[in-house]
């Protein structure tokens, strides 16, 4: 077709390749979140991952079948990620930097990071990533505990951001 891009609405593909749409297998796997390059964890869920655009409605004189709608500021809710306990402190790590001694160190100033959570696959191939702007956490909650419990320990972060884009892999890349 004229004017149509090679791999369908798929715009990061290389030239030539072609998915069609309904295809692509993204499957619910495990999700890498990973800061200024710096791998915080591998998660079993993420939730807050979205984009809301605010509009202002505008009710035109003697127009009475639609209402104009105009666009404003866009909203990034908070992200939620779950996983089960991990030996890494590279999240504590980014948490210093952003609040306590390391930030006290820095003249109380934040450096901007940026983050990535990819969908990686069973082997560990990325299928899909957005990367986020200006992430910073502010949550994290650790496991419940209790010697009568036989259920996963679990720890919660949660992250704020100014907005992501995406990136697609053909077939998984690392």
């Amino acid at each position: 077709m004229p004017g149509r891009k090679p791999g369908g609405f798929n715009s990061g593909l290389k030239l030539g390749t072609f998915i069609p749409l309904g295809i692509e297998p993204h499957l619910s796997r495990n999700f890498l979140f990973e800061v200024d390059g710096i791998p915080i964890g591998v998660f079993n869920e993420v939730q807050g991952l979205a984009v809301e655009i605010d509009t202002d409605k505008i009710k035109e004189g003697g127009q009475n079948g639609y209402v104009h709608h105009l666009p404003g500021r866009m909203e990034w809710p908070p992200i939620v990620f779950k996983r089960g306990l991990t030996q890494s402190d590279n999240l504590f790590h980014w948490f210093e930097k952003m609040s306590g001694e390391k930030f006290a160190g820095n003249d109380n100033k934040v450096e901007k990071s940026t983050g990535a959570i990819s969908i990686v696959d069973r082997i560990g191939l990325r299928l899909r990533s957005w990367n986020l702007r200006d992430v910073m956490p502010i949550k994290w909650t650790g496991p419940s505990m209790s010697t009568g419990s036989n259920e996963m320990l679990m720890e919660e972060l949660e992250i704020i951001h100014h907005g992501f884009s995406t990136e697609s892999f053909v077939l998984g890349a690392l």
